[in-house]
């Protein structure tokens, strides 16, 4: 079980594009089979015959940007909850008939969704679904199982973040770049409203937005459309429609003024430097610059062959690295960011300079055809790396 930090979404963002964004160039390269059963619970397969494997996972349109004011943390509370069994399962039993028949699994929250997935044999496929749309309805969880799993939350967040100086600035960033978007609060929770969670309102949250119409079953590997629908239909099929959940979310109000945060701490060893605005996502904002926002970023700062890597690590050698990150599979605004790491002994000030000098020069002369072929084929290539990576 983990956080699912922005850093880390490459394959996850690849899989989003894919499941909630039909006609996605992204699908052309997975070529995915959907359909949807009659209660509205969305299915994806992607086949891949390489090895007698399947992954399957569901993702359920919940994450911590859904969370009620004061209630932050709730959204990865009860996925550590959702292992602690069912009428028909024991606390733990899921996770070790897992491990019994040779398989993996893992869950992750987000901003945006939470998701539970399994890796195993194909021919197992069938107990990991039974058992998964069980605890998709049927959780029991007690005040005696809450207390001790709050309580690993906490240390978690104490290990992660507390005794992690970029994680409390990540923190300090998110609430100083969005003045009103719930993506301002940690996925984690803020310590005393964790404290203050319990069974009650985390099993009202569990019943309001844990139902097959508002989740989607994805299965990757040995597995056919054909083969899986009679599965799923068996499975979750049979699962009763929840109520129809309207994600309603807050609207960023316009920047009008800087914000800078300086974070210093006897433990960091690697000064860094970075710059955020906010910028459209696939669902949020000017949605038709996504694409190009991507290829941009790509250009700009996406690796070696980047203009920020070539300038301020190979030509000036001033940084260790430098580069551009943007990501538009947010349901929110989303970010586009450059960053650079100094090489010892050279300021700050100067690195900043130098990164802006160079998007400036980008802004005024914009970029050539073949840096957009480049980047357009480097990307692609990354694509089909992450297929082969499932």
């Amino acid at each position: 079980m983990f956080i699912f930090y922005r850093n880390t979404r490459i394959l996850i963002g690849l899989l989003i594009g894919v499941c909630l964004l039909p006609g996605n160039a992204l699908a052309k390269i997975f070529d995915p089979d959907t359909f949807t059963l009659k209660n509205g619970m969305q299915v994806v397969v992607i086949t891949n015959h390489r090895a007698p494997v399947v992954r399957h996972m569901v993702w359920y349109k919940v994450g911590s940007a859904d969370e009620a004011p004061g209630e932050s943390g709730i959204a990865h509370l009860l996925e550590h909850l959702m292992f602690k069994g069912t009428d028909n399962q024991g606390p733990g039993e899921f996770s070790a008939a897992v491990a019994r028949n040779g398989g993996q699994e893992n869950a992750f929250t987000s901003y945006d969704h939470t998701a539970y997935f399994q890796t195993i044999a194909k021919d197992r496929l069938e107990m990991v679904m039974r058992m998964e749309a069980d605890r998709m309805t049927h959780l029991l969880i007690t005040p005696k199982q809450v207390a001790p799993e709050r309580n690993v939350v906490l240390e978690e967040r104490r290990m992660r973040v507390d005794n992690n100086p970029s994680a409390q600035l990540r923190e300090q960033v998110n609430a100083a770049l969005y003045l009103n978007y719930p993506y301002r609060r940690p996925v984690i929770g803020w310590e005393h409203e964790i404290k203050a969670l319990n069974v009650d309102r985390i099993l009202s949250f569990y019943k309001r937005h844990y139902a097959p119409n508002n989740a989607v079953l994805i299965v990757e590997g040995d597995i056919t459309a054909a083969e899986l629908k009679p599965l799923a239909e068996k499975y979750y099929g049979v699962i009763p429609r929840g109520p129809d959940i309207v994600r309603t979310r807050t609207v960023e109000p316009p920047a009008v003024a800087d914000r800078r945060l300086v974070l210093e701490n006897e433990r960091v060893t690697q000064p860094g430097w970075s710059r955020r605005y906010l910028a459209p996502s696939y669902h949020y904002g000017d949605t038709k610059h996504a694409y190009a926002l991507q290829v941009l970023a790509e250009i700009i700062g996406g690796g070696p062959s980047s203009r920020l890597h070539k300038k301020l690590v190979v030509d000036d050698a001033v940084a260790l690295s430098a580069g551009a990150f943007y990501d538009p599979s947010d349901i929110g605004p989303s970010v586009f960011g450059f960053y650079a790491v100094p090489k010892p002994g050279v300021e700050m000030s100067k690195i900043e300079a130098m990164v802006m000098r160079e998007v400036d020069r980008v802004l005024k002369e914009g970029v050539t055809d073949r840096e957009v072929a480049g980047a357009i084929d480097r990307m692609r290539n990354n694509a089909i790396l992450a297929k082969d990576d499932f």
